[in-house]
């Protein structure tokens, strides 16, 4: 009786273990394509997408750097990404804590506007957007993306540093008022340094959505000076040729940054998202 009861359990699992191992396929397998197809020489895509590649060399690597300026572009995107978030970590760790602990003047129309930011469309203040940094010669620059990447990233992280600062105790604060420490020194010394995972969760957002943006990097930019790492996989697709070995590596070296960040932040990430969950 006891091994039927185990075994029915094992046959409904396996369900919930196919349906996981799909969606581990569907996420895990294109990276994993891409990056075997970094290896292969043109005739060899061509022939089979699937199979592998018959040598691993870094010749595609080496080719992705001759034949668009990646790495210059991927020195813009570590400046741009780079202050990108440190904007935005700065300026919502402390806007959200303020949002999430005192009441005052037109907090809900503050916390309607930036709501109603998230629901905005990019096209839809492209043309304006344009203009503007023309007129205020914005346009092509570093700064120009640097303060649109860090505009973009401020709704999001906003809420998710205001709902983790929901989850700190207020005792804590309270104690060091009572101890006599003032309001900077509470913020900076006892709450920021609990706040650390929610500041990595916000940080890693931001570099994450930042890094692979491709509609405002082409749209605000027109030469090399600003442009990021996402503009540079053009430049392997033409109109009579296209050099998908050299392709492929440079979507690897694109998507690595990426992975890596998460790879390193990813348990303060976990340590944000549970807080909320045993809360009280």
């Amino acid at each position: 009786m006891r091994m039927d009861s185990k075994f029915a359990k094992w046959l409904m699992g396996i369900p919930k273990y196919v349906f996981l191992l799909f969606f581990v396929f569907i996420s895990v397998g294109p990276m994993v394509w891409a990056f075997l197809s970094s290896f292969k020489t043109y005739a060899e895509i061509n022939s089979s997408a699937l199979s592998l590649p018959s040598s691993f060399n870094l010749k595609n690597y080496a080719d992705a750097f001759k034949y668009a300026p990646i790495g210059k572009y991927f020195l813009n995107s570590i400046i741009i990404v780079g202050l990108s978030v440190l904007v935005t970590v700065t300026l919502v760790a402390m806007c959200a804590y303020v949002t999430a602990r005192f009441r005052f003047a037109f907090k809900p129309v503050l916390i309607l506007l930036i709501s109603a930011a998230l629901m905005l469309p990019a096209q839809a203040i492209s043309q304006p957007l344009f203009t503007i940094f023309k007129v205020l010669d914005l346009y092509d620059t570093k700064l120009g993306l640097i303060i649109v990447y860090s505009a973009m990233g401020i709704p999001q992280a906003f809420f998710v540093m205001t709902s983790y600062y929901q989850t700190i105790s207020m005792a804590l604060e309270e104690s060091a008022y009572i101890d006599g420490a003032s309001f900077i020194q509470t913020f900076l010394h006892i709450i920021l340094p609990l706040a650390k995972p929610g500041l990595a969760t916000i940080a890693m957002l931001q570099f994450i959505n930042t890094w692979n943006e491709f509609y405002f990097a082409l749209m605000l930019t027109s030469g090399d000076t600003a442009r990021t790492v996402p503009i540079a996989l053009n430049y392997y697709l033409g109109t009579f040729a296209n050099n998908y070995s050299a392709l492929f590596a440079a979507v690897v070296m694109t998507v690595l940054p990426t992975i890596l960040v998460f790879i390193i932040l990813q348990r303060q990430v976990m340590e944000s998202l549970t807080a909320g969950a045993v809360k009280g």
